[in-house]
């Protein structure tokens, strides 16, 4: 019995070894990215809800971007608090500003895809970009950066969006880890031809791939996925590229309860299932791989059966796992996550774990 197990476990350590040698490392060993600056005229969208805090701080920001062709579409989805208010006040104060105000629709109450697309259909620049009320960018030149991705061929751009550092608060590592290794998996499936998801916070995409797939109709009825549905069902390996450079990355305020990060995992995690057959096939088999590569050596080890080919493997994989981690947290500038690697992995393994029996009996709650 113990020697099927070792068998197992070796097996289990090639999946892991294959997922990072193999697919990981085209983006932790990708060469520096370059911005060639394009002549695009831009449409930024950004949806809201109740944010009126955010909406006040972050927007400025992006109306002072360096950039000479853009506007900004501000979507305010029925909002019940002063978000429409400072909406209105910014379209008076900033030439580039369009507003869109949504009102609640019988048939789409409270979804966000429907307030997107409306404010979709009313920007007049083919070349859409893509992020949160909640996200800022990290400079003036974010727009520049982004565009500067697209080609003929590159109409969808998968951006880098990450959450501020908090001081001394393990959650605070916990939630960029698990962003980190999200963004490992969408930039390296992309740069293998395989894209599968992007995130809201950091996306751009020519308004002709919306059209080209009808817009959120496929997956209307689910309230999330307005940006990794999306991506999954629009994105091929000819019309999507990734943009890495620090200038083209976004940063949100991150949760500080762990209730409050737990209930965000829980809705992205329920949105993968709804990914195509081949996407949720290989995310689970990394993620069963994960888990499994922690229990099976505890059961080896207990019983120090072939103990010293075990911790070989154990070393050999958390060697590799740590060069492709590091790697990518350079790119992304993510360079303190990697002394806390594999701590947070192992935190994030056991919170997976928890997310998806918790997702089995329950529903989680989406959009405000």
């Amino acid at each position: 019995m113990l020697i099927i197990i070792l068998y197992f476990f070796i097996v289990v350590v090639a999946i892991q070894l294959s997922y990072y040698l193999g697919v990981f490392r085209k983006f932790a060993f990708a060469k520096p990215q370059k911005i060639t600056p394009k002549k695009l005229s831009i449409s930024v969208i950004v949806c809201a809800k109740n944010e009126e805090e955010n909406v006040a701080n972050f927007i400025p920001l992006l109306a002072e971007q360096n950039y000479p062709d853009f506007e900004i579409v501000l979507i305010d989805d029925a909002s019940s608090d002063a978000t429409l208010d400072i909406f209105e006040g910014f379209e008076k104060q900033y030439s580039n500003i369009r507003l869109v105000k949504v009102q609640n629709n019988e048939a789409f109450w409270g979804n966000k895809k429907y307030a997107l697309t409306l404010g979709i259909k009313a920007a007049k620049n083919d070349y859409l970009l893509f992020t949160d009320a909640d996200c800022y960018p990290t400079s003036k030149e974010w727009i520049t950066a982004m565009s500067s991705q697209f080609t003929m061929q590159k109409t969808i751009v998968l951006g880098y969006g990450g959450y501020e550092k908090i001081a001394k608060s393990f959650l605070n590592k916990l939630i960029r880890f698990e962003t980190l290794l999200t963004a490992i998996q969408y930039f390296s499936w992309a740069k293998a031809g395989h894209p599968y998801m992007g995130v809201g916070r950091n996306l751009a995409y020519k308004k002709e791939e919306f059209f080209n797939v009808n817009g959120f109709i496929n997956h209307i009825q689910i309230r999330s996925g307005d940006d990794d549905l999306f991506i999954n069902e629009a994105a091929t390996a000819k019309n999507t590229t990734i943009a890495y450079t620090t200038e083209s990355f976004t940063y949100s305020k991150p949760k500080t309860k762990y209730k409050d990060w737990l209930t965000q995992k829980r809705r992205h995690i329920a949105t993968a299932n709804y990914y195509t057959k081949l996407d949720k096939l290989q995310l689970g088999l990394f993620y069963c791989s994960q888990l499994l590569f922690i229990l099976l050596p505890i059961i080896l080890l207990s019983l120090q059966f072939r103990w010293i080919l075990v911790l070989s493997l154990i070393v050999a994989r958390y060697l590799v796992v740590w060069i492709v981690v590091g790697f990518s947290a350079g790119k992304l500038k993510e360079n303190d996550l990697k002394y806390w690697f594999p701590i947070v992995e192992l935190v994030l393994i056991f919170t997976q774990i928890n997310i998806f029996i918790t997702n089995t009996f329950s529903k989680p709650v989406h959009w405000k």
